[in-house]
């Protein structure tokens, strides 16, 4: 992974010097290995430290926090995701109709959520300025200027933060792990909700 600056800037770089290069991919590599063999709950910042054989202070001030750290394992991956819907093919990428967009959107989300669910479910548990930031805004920011273009006499706003709610991690999850359903069920019936709010008539009560 290159050095550059963490989400939700997309493609924005930083300068990094080449050990502090090596430190972040070491400490990166070593979590990812740490939470594929013991999962991402017990994930201990000074235990990443020492399983990568570097200061526990390095890691502290790299990433901050535990949060820090897994916004880290999920850069690539988001970036990659961000540049699909922003500069990709149709429909998730430009080109499209707006509503065809949405709908397109919000199934690739649902895909985004199960490829890293555990990393998901433990961001969502954080504090709401930080968990309704990074990626969030981002996605936010992008399904409301599509919804404005739909449903002009709507809060674009308000029906963003409703639909990204449908792709909550532990939403999933339980969906998944409780009532047995299968992603394509759950992305069709997000796809469901989606279309009647695109095709409803009047405005949304304020």
């Amino acid at each position: 992974m290159c050095a550059r600056e963490l989400l939700p800037v997309l493609g924005q770089s930083q300068p990094e010097r080449a050990d502090a290069a090596r430190n972040r991919q070491k400490i990166i590599e070593v979590t990812a290995r740490m939470i594929a063999e013991r999962g991402a709950d017990q994930l201990s910042l000074d235990e990443v430290a020492r399983e990568a054989c570097v200061g526990v202070g390095t890691v502290y001030r790299r990433f901050r926090d535990k949060a820090g750290l897994l916004w880290a394992l999920i850069d690539e991956r988001e970036r990659r995701f961000q540049a699909a819907f922003l500069t990709g093919p149709p429909a998730v990428g430009p080109g499209a109709p707006p509503a065809e967009r949405v709908r397109a959107f919000l199934g690739a989300l649902v895909d985004r959520v199960v490829e890293q669910q555990d990393l998901f479910v433990l961001l969502e548990l954080g504090a709401p300025k930080a968990r309704f930031n990074g990626p969030y805004r981002v996605h936010h920011t992008h399904l409301a200027g599509l919804l404005s273009e739909v449903r002009p006499d709507a809060d674009a706003r308000f029906l963003a933060d409703a639909l990204l709610a449908t792709a909550n991690a532990h939403l999933i999850l339980y969906q998944r792990a409780e009532r047995g359903m299968r992603v394509e069920t759950i992305k069709s019936c997000i796809d469901a909700l989606a279309q009647a709010i695109l095709s409803a008539n009047g405005p949304v009560p304020t």
